[in-house]
């Protein structure tokens, strides 16, 4: 049988949501960078004994709350997700560990058994956001699919996208007379 992607997509508000980074070096950057870049308004807070410059900068353009210090569960408390990032694997797992027995969602960077979650590649034109997933095997796919992504959908995609929705506040009906007036105003873009 066939391998299969199992994982359930879902668009977070993280402005409303609680993010820890454990780890202040490379890793944490990329994450930070990453989580930063598709959620301006994420509220993060980093723990590590220490934050590389590159780090400092890109925490200082969000809301980022730095904390240097080893890590420990106290940590935890009130986060919804957390990310594990340190060159330390025991620390990584007991992250992991601590995570389970609070029932957080956790991601240990590069170690996807220890993983309840995935980021993946990200393209955003507006309010259109399209995210990738190779299922943990593959980043280099994922962001060679993004880059595809990024060069085929246009530019002026927002702009359909707001018309639409000023459009359908117009439309007459229940729900699933608006959806197939809908269906039938968009069929085009896929043909």
């Amino acid at each position: 049988m066939e391998e299969r992607n199992n994982l359930y997509p879902i668009f977070l508000k993280t402005a409303s949501l609680e993010v820890l980074i454990v780890g202040g070096g490379v890793v944490a950057e990329e994450k930070l960078r990453f989580l930063l870049k598709s959620s301006p308004d994420a509220k993060v807070t980093m723990v590590a004994p220490f934050f590389r410059e590159e780090t400092i900068a890109i925490a200082q353009k969000g809301k980022v709350n730095r904390i240097t210090d080893s890590y420990n569960d106290t940590y935890l408390q009130g986060k919804h997700l957390v990310i594990a990032t340190t060159d330390v694997p025991e620390v990584n797992i007991q992250v992991y560990k601590d995570c389970r027995s609070q029932n957080k969602l956790v991601n240990v960077a590069d170690n996807p058994p220890y993983c309840d979650f995935y980021m993946g590649g990200i393209v955003t034109k507006g309010n259109v956001k399209v995210a990738i997933s190779t299922n943990g095997k593959s980043p280099t796919t994922a962001k060679r699919l993004r880059q595809f992504f990024e060069e085929v959908i246009p530019e002026d995609i927002n702009q359909l996208v707001q018309n639409l929705n000023s459009y359908r506040k117009t439309i007459k009906g229940n729900f699933e007379q608006k959806v197939e007036t809908l269906n039938k105003l968009t069929e085009s873009l896929v043909k």
